[in-house]
């Protein structure tokens, strides 16, 4: 979904509700027919759904299919649910086969129907052939539609092909070649079909350097494939090397972009797709969950806290230093964990690496709580007139920062390991240890100590 700037944004969001709460619907029809699908859908999302429903009538019938596209799985179930048969069939109509295969399972089933009876045959296999992919691969991505060529065609020939189809695939910047079984070749560029002398042959002209995608391919490594050898567009390929379809360069901006989303929402237990505006009792229900794992959590700190509840009666000052414990190792064990979860998400980590990350971050630990350590003891020390503070602060918080700096690597590539998300689950994991470690360092030191 492409995203428009804030400012303009918000003039339209206000010159929408200025026009729904006078009841003056031409004005906003008009702006709907001034605006690409993905504008409306950016809108759409930023509505509350009385007005959602009301702004959604108004949207041209061609434009709705693109407009469910680019909105958010919630949203859309909305828009669907608001939809009659006869208007879904209609947008679905108006869809490229990808869009169409990503958002099939979402409309009701007599829509679906009556879209597959509607199809020829060359279209609904192709409509298949995407489908059998999961979403998140490059199977799952590809538009079906590409054109081919053999190699040993000239461009006179191609040129004259082209003429006679009468249109190309939306982004087409190439033509993929293929032997005679429909294996791919190599890319041939339309700029070099226009320049090149008539006579020569696709072979001639065609580069070989151009990767194919596997169909199995997650789209992270679709994303890399296409910033590594700065792609428009790919072949994809089955593993016979045949080419099944093709990605172009705005499936992997999508990509991207709801990548970013998910690693921050899930950093806080959201889902990118949840709608803003949902329902209370909805929200309720999904955060909650959430919330309730924390809670769990620190009451699992506050156990340990309250192990040592005699030495922190007698040395008050204790209570005052323990934030700064665990807010020391939490910092230090997020700048870990975020490094490792970019690391994990472009495939920059692996378990061939993980034990140098391992040791690398284990020393930068050790240094970062040496340092801090001592500007923490001096300030407690001078604080609570007592160097043996200063003294055990110090331990603690040099303790606190390596086991921060230990569990920021271990945590995600284990739950990477049991198929758990690492942004999801990683941050609770994490704030649990170093909360435990940091006040059953600080407080079992000063228990030897100071007692």
């Amino acid at each position: 979904m492409t995203s428009v700037p804030v400012t303009e944004t918000t003039t339209r969001l206000q010159f929408l509700r200025t026009a729904l709460d006078s009841g003056a619907l031409r004005p906003v029809a008009r702006m709907m027919q001034s605006l690409h699908p993905a504008e409306i859908a950016h809108l759409l999302e930023s509505m509350p759904p009385t007005e959602r429903a009301l702004v959604w009538k108004l949207v041209d019938a061609d434009d709705q299919g693109e407009v469910l596209v680019d909105v958010n799985d919630e949203v859309r179930a909305g828009l669907i649910e608001q939809t009659g048969d006869e208007e879904l069939v209609a947008a679905a109509d108006t869809m490229d086969l990808d869009d169409l295969a990503d958002i099939i399972g979402d409309l009701p089933e007599t829509v679906t129907q009556q879209l597959l009876r509607s199809m020829d045959k060359q279209n609904r296999a192709r409509l298949e052939t995407v489908m059998a992919y999961p979403e998140d691969t490059a199977g799952g991505l590809m538009d079906p539609d590409t054109i081919q060529v053999r190699p040993d065609v000239t461009v006179e020939v191609i040129q004259r092909y082209l003429r006679l189809r009468g249109d190309v695939p939306e982004g087409t910047n190439g033509l993929f070649v293929v032997n005679r079984f429909g294996e791919y070749l190599g890319f041939l560029y339309i700029t070099d079909l226009l320049t090149g002398e008539a006579d020569a042959i696709a072979a001639e002209l065609m580069d070989t350097e151009i990767p194919s995608i596997p169909a199995d391919a997650f789209e992270t490594e679709v994303a890399k494939t296409f910033e590594d050898h700065d792609l428009l567009t790919a072949a994809v390929v089955d593993n016979r090397n045949r080419v099944l379809g093709r990605i172009t360069v705005d499936d992997v901006v999508d990509v991207i972009r709801d990548a970013a989303d998910h690693s921050l929402l899930s950093m806080a237990g959201l889902d990118e797709e949840e709608d803003m505006f949902a329902p209370i009792v909805k929200s309720f229900r999904r955060r909650t969950l959430w919330l309730g794992i924390n809670l769990a959590t620190a009451f699992i700190a506050a156990w340990v806290v309250g192990l040592f509840q005699a030495t922190i009666d007698k040395v008050v000052a204790l209570a005052v230093l323990m934030p700064v414990v665990a807010s020391m190792g939490g910092i230090a064990g997020s700048q870990t964990l975020t490094l490792m979860i970019r690391g994990l998400a472009l495939g920059q980590v692996e378990r061939s690496n993980a034990r140098w990350l391992m040791t690398r971050e284990v020393a930068v630990g050790i240094l970062n709580g040496i340092g801090w350590a001592l500007v923490i003891a001096v300030i407690a020390t001078l604080w609570f007139k007592s160097w043996q503070i200063g003294t055990v602060i110090a331990i603690a918080v040099t303790i606190n920062l390596l086991f921060a700096a230990l569990s920021g690597v271990a945590i995600p590539l284990i739950l990477k390991h049991f198929s758990v998300d690492p942004a999801i689950a990683g941050s609770v994991v994490l704030t649990t240890i170093t909360d435990v470690v940091g006040f059953a360092a600080f407080l079992g030191l000063a228990t030897l100590v100071l007692t």
